[in-house]
């Protein structure tokens, strides 16, 4: 079964890392988290399931306002190309639904199955803010201490640039 948001919670406690959950309504994208998160400071992330063509699994975490270019991804990531991953992969390897996808999501995948790549442009942030497995609360922790967290899970995060200016766009 997967993690419960307790469970989670409860792990980052045994880890010494702080954090701060709000519950609001269930968000299902960006527009909705925008307009009912309430006042959280901080990065605030999209998060992307994918799959590339020779079955490896991938997270990307970005902020949530980033240009991603999914065309170009699988060459910076040297990766095959990419497909978002199903629903049914989600739950099975991340222990999460549709919505709630989340780099926490690495507490459910003992296998190692999946690749956490985290954007440089994002990890510039002090304090950033993930769905704690489910869409209807928003848990704030320290950047440092969310790569505790995937190391803690197995997960050593890839760190990388694959947003803004990196891929070629300019500021406007």
């Amino acid at each position: 079964m997967p993690a419960t948001p307790q469970e989670l919670f409860a792990f980052f406690d045994r880890l010494g890392i702080a954090h701060r959950t709000v519950t609001h309504p269930p968000l299902y994208t960006v527009e909705d988290s925008q307009r009912l998160r309430g006042d959280l400071d901080g990065g605030h992330s999209k998060n992307l399931f994918l799959k590339d063509k020779k079955g490896s699994i991938y997270l990307v975490v970005t902020l949530e306002d980033a240009q991603i270019d999914l065309k170009t991804l699988h060459t910076r990531l040297d990766a095959g190309r990419f497909s978002f991953g199903s629903a049914e992969l989600l739950r099975e390897v991340w222990g999460v639904e549709p919505g709630a996808v989340t780099p926490f999501g690495a507490i459910n995948d003992t296998a190692g199955r999946v690749t956490v790549v985290l954007d440089s442009a994002m990890m510039e942030h002090a304090v950033l803010n993930y769905h704690p497995l489910v869409n209807t609360m928003t848990t704030q922790i320290a950047r440092k201490d969310l790569v505790r967290f995937l190391e803690a899970t197995g997960h050593s995060p890839r760190l990388a640039r694959v947003s803004g200016a990196a891929l070629g766009e300019t500021a406007g």
